[in-house]
């Protein structure tokens, strides 16, 4: 459980959380469209999804 915890908290994970945070905000506040939050956000999941399997992928071999 540790190990998870530790694995969760690293520098990709939080940097992720906080960019969702802030574009929620932004969504919320109209400062940007519903099209370009979902733009963003996708971006931001994709990168940090397919470079966590990536990670696992290298860690396999």
């Amino acid at each position: 459980m540790k190990d998870k915890l530790a694995k969760l908290i690293n520098v990709k994970s939080i940097v992720t959380l906080i960019l969702t945070g802030v574009f929620s905000y932004l969504a919320i506040t109209k400062e940007i469209t519903g099209e370009q939050f979902l733009m963003i956000f996708t971006t931001i999941i994709a990168f940090y999804f397919g470079t966590q399997s990536e990670k696992k992928k290298n860690e396999g071999e």
